[in-house]
């Protein structure tokens, strides 16, 4: 063997190794082809893909950007603003970053100029109406249409919905369109086969297949959320494009991704199509979202919360206030009541009654079940209109006001007073706030766990008002006698916003 002959071997060992890996792992695996092509994949993905394929576009926008004058970095303002991923985004990268006014360039003489993104979204009336991702469109100055085979349309906004992160277009269309229509995607099971397709960079439709991996993911993302989580690849540039089922029909709008890299690990997420279908109907009819409302600030029924209202087991959503002009004041729903069922649909926790409720058609009578001091009730309520706003609540930054001494009680780990005037104009408590305040919090109780502050003021103790601290001292001593192990504190802080707080009394 030549010395050069022996170092091509050597060279070629790795990958020799490798291919006899492979080869007894393809012998091991033998026995897998027997098993069902169901066990493997579906074989009716390509028949699904085929049928639909044509319905999935791309969605292009452009956005007029304001110049950012100044050398160094700024100059790379004017790079196209393609889709993180993009296999054209380290060119443009190192073009900019080099040539228009990065290190050695020169940025000076910006001007304002145009930037694009790209994203998917998905025919669902021949007529020429697109459903996509609010994000795909939002403050674009021009939308545009790509059509499976390369066609571009001008495209114009029908309506959006933030809340959802959902967009409804329409473009004048010219040839005949293939449209999809929404299944029902209460009816997905886990391990579900479902099919994901999108037109990223106006590439042309890509198909990916998984299942479904969860139902009803809350990812804290909107007040809204009720995902499907699939594994089915999600890529940058997939937003916006339809999730499918293996009848051809779209349960989901792919979303969101989870991934450290950008790229698909098998973690997506998809806005179910009982959503979207609403949402959809309601923005092609109003050209906005007309949601119920119920008038009420809800919290979660914890465990020490529903030991203390008797409630087995825990579950609901905890009144913790009413609006004064809300539906709910004048059907008497109260702050304490649990809701437990409305309008015929089991209520197991906060985001179920958002949910619902926001569903539900304004004007519509409906049953409300709650659990008010251990018994269930019945109320009626027409429900109002939420006005949707999406105005930031500023936090306040002003210093926490020194405690006033003497304290006339301590309890659960509080030093308590009596709310005088003084305490009032001290801690900026407005006039309508009724209760004992709090000064002070020992930072090793559990009070302190749950975020009580020197501020806050003691409405109720177990569902009774308490007008001083003596009030809250003898309560709290009469259930630590009855047995109880834990106190519900109905507390409020300065500007009246209410909410339930269970302590421990042991």
């Amino acid at each position: 063997m030549t010395g050069a002959t022996e170092a091509l071997t050597h060279r070629l060992r790795p990958l020799l190794a490798a291919i006899c890996l492979g080869a007894t792992s393809v012998l091991a695996s033998a026995p897998v082809l027997s098993v069902p092509a169901l066990a493997r994949g579906p074989d009716g993905i390509a028949d699904v893909a085929e049928k639909v394929i044509d319905a999935v576009v791309n969605i292009s926008t452009s956005q007029t950007v304001e110049a950012k004058g100044g050398g160094g970095g700024e100059g790379r303002g004017t790079m196209p603003q393609l889709p993180p991923g993009s296999p054209f985004e380290e060119f443009f990268d190192d073009f900019f970053k080099n040539r228009r006014g990065g290190p050695g360039g020169k940025g000076g003489d910006l001007q304002p100029h145009k930037t694009n993104s790209l994203g998917s979204g998905f025919i669902v009336d021949t007529s020429g109406i697109v459903v996509t991702n609010n994000h795909v469109i939002a403050d674009a100055d021009e939308i545009n249409v790509i059509m499976n085979d390369g066609t571009k349309i001008k495209a114009e906004l029908v309506g959006v919905d933030k809340k959802t992160d959902l967009a409804v277009l329409k473009f004048k269309p010219p040839k005949p369109l293939t449209a999809v229509k929404f299944g029902d995607s209460d009816k997905l099971r886990l391990g579900e086969w479902v099919i994901a397709i999108g037109n990223p960079f106006s590439l042309g439709g890509t198909v990916t297949a998984g299942i479904v991996s969860a139902r009803n993911r809350d990812i804290n993302s909107g007040p809204y959320d009720s995902y499907i989580q699939t594994d089915a690849a999600i890529n940058r540039g997939n937003s916006g494009g339809p999730l499918f089922n293996l009848d051809g029909e779209v349960i989901g709008v792919n979303t969101l991704i989870i991934s450290p890299s950008g790229g698909s690990i098998g973690i997506g997420f998809a806005v179910p199509s009982k959503t979207v279908a609403g949402v959809v109907d309601q923005l092609r009819q109003f050209g906005e979202l007309r949601r119920g409302w119920l008038g009420v600030r809800i919290q979660q029924v914890t465990d020490e919360i529903a030991e203390s209202l008797n409630i087995k087991p825990a579950r609901g959503a905890l009144i913790a206030g009413v609006d004064d002009k809300g539906p709910a004041k004048p059907a008497g729903i109260e702050p304490g009541d649990v809701v437990v069922k409305f309008d015929g649909k089991d209520i197991k926790e906060p985001k179920d009654l958002s949910r619902v409720v926001a569903d539900t058609a304004v004007g519509k009578e409906v049953d409300v079940v709650v659990i008010r001091k251990g018994q269930e009730q019945t109320v009626k309520v027409t429900l109002g209109r939420l006005e949707d706003t999406d105005k930031p609540v500023q936090a306040s930054n002003k210093a926490q006001p020194e405690p006033e001494k003497p304290v006339t009680q301590k309890a659960l780990g509080l030093d308590l007073a009596t709310l005088s005037k003084d305490l009032r104009s001290r801690y900026k408590i407005k006039d309508s706030v009724k209760g004992v305040i709090i000064t002070n919090v020992d930072g090793t109780s559990d009070a302190a766990d749950k975020r009580l502050s020197a501020g806050d003021v003691i409405v109720e103790v177990a569902q009774e008002a308490v007008s001083n601290a003596a009030d809250v001292k003898k309560r709290v001593d009469q259930l630590k006698k009855d047995g109880k192990k834990s106190v519900l504190l109905l507390v409020s802080n300065a500007d009246g916003e209410l909410r339930f707080v269970a302590l421990s009394v042991q």
